[in-house]
């Protein structure tokens, strides 16, 4: 049997598991990769490593796994941002080569590719930093490359290459926190022609964290006050009034595919935040959604059309609106969706026949199988 044979068949394959990661996401990444240990366990011989909330440096294995076994249990609120640092990170630097090291050891041992998760949702792991280093490390890793990581990473670029490509989306308009505070009338000015209410994001960043929903002038002030807390430049968002908000799971292959589709109900007509993704069971996750063959089918090409027009690789979840007059829009695209007992993305392919081991076997054979940048 060759190496390539064994690392598709052989759950003795090398995987380093990172996760945690200095952005506002890093409880929920914590999550995601404690799931993935209890459900998928066997699938591979995983070195779990937590990336300190600081950003300087990793955790030891041991107090990685102590890590993952405190976040078991669900998702704490999203923490505040730790006050920037200047100085180099380069004790992480250090544990990041002696951690690949170690994995490289380990798969020649045992003749396979040795393979990263990079389950660092948001910044710094999921726009492209981290496969930039992995790349040039020559390291085999799950997940979209350097470029289509950094695009759909930032909501602003994301949402200009969509656009170039025709694909449907909300209006919308970038904001950066220097314009807004040297000049708030013009600020408020170029925002005008969106239709109230609105949303308020920042450029990068994901599960719902720093988003607010609203209705005037002065909320909108406070919100993209918020904002700017996470990032210097943000979106400011028609909301799709009376929509449905659906999700599709993307799985490449050649050609990709789509999962079933799902839908996201928020009681009281609040919108899909940090609170309803992760606390508490309010939110009814319909999967499938209760839609039509003809509206399901338009949605999963939708989402692939999406995958490709970002160059998209290994994995995404596609997150839709279903107007009233059954329009089709797309909200936002995720290169590293959450794995967490909650999250849409492993749920879906279940729904399509691919349990949550088979799915995470499967991604890892995408990595081994795509040459490393």
């Amino acid at each position: 049997m060759s190496a390539t044979e064994a690392d598709t068949t052989a759950a003795g394959r090398p995987v380093l598991l990172l996760c945690g990661g200095p952005s506002d996401e890093h409880a929920v990444s914590l999550a995601s990769a404690a799931s993935l240990l209890q459900e998928a366990g066997t699938v591979a011989d995983w070195t779990p490593r937590v990336l300190r909330r600081d950003g300087r440096g990793l955790l030891s294995p041991d107090a990685s796994r102590a890590a993952l076994r405190a976040a078991g249990g669900g998702v704490p609120p999203a923490p505040a941002r730790p006050a920037p640092d200047p100085t180099p990170r380069l004790a992480l630097l250090d544990d990041l080569a002696a951690a690949l090291r170690d994995l490289v050891a380990r798969a020649d041992a045992v003749g396979a590719t040795p393979v990263v998760l990079p389950l660092l949702h948001g910044p710094g792991g999921e726009d492209g930093r981290l496969q930039g280093l992995l790349d040039a490390a020559g390291v085999a890793y799950v997940g979209a490359g350097v470029r289509a990581s950094a695009v759909a990473m930032d909501k602003i670029v994301m949402k200009q290459v969509l656009a170039a490509a025709d694909v449907p989306q909300v209006a919308w308009r970038a904001v950066h926190r220097d314009a807004v505070a040297d000049d708030p009338e013009a600020a408020r000015a170029h925002l005008a022609d969106l239709p109230w209410p609105r949303f308020v994001k920042p450029a990068n960043l994901g599960s719902s964290v720093g988003i607010a929903r609203v209705r005037t002038a002065a909320e909108q002030d406070a919100a993209l006050d918020d904002a700017f807390r996470h990032d210097p430049r943000g979106v400011v968002e028609a909301a799709a009034e009376g929509a449905r908000e659906l999700e599709v799971a993307v799985l490449d292959g050649r050609p990709p595919d789509a999962s079933p589709v799902g839908e996201v109900v928020v009681p009281g007509g609040a919108f899909y935040d940090y609170a309803h993704k992760y606390a508490g069971d309010a939110t009814e996750l319909r999967v499938p959604a209760p839609l039509d063959a003809a509206t399901a089918d338009a949605a999963r090409a939708l989402a692939l059309r999406a995958f490709d027009a970002l160059g998209l690789e290994g994995l995404a979840r596609v997150d839709l609106f279903l107007g009233p007059d059954g329009a089709l829009l797309v909200n936002e695209v995720n290169t590293l969706p959450g794995f967490t007992a909650r999250s849409m993305y492993p749920r879906l392919w279940h729904a399509g026949g691919l349990p949550y081991p088979a799915l995470v076997a499967r991604l890892l054979d995408l990595a081994v199988a795509r040459p490393p940048g």
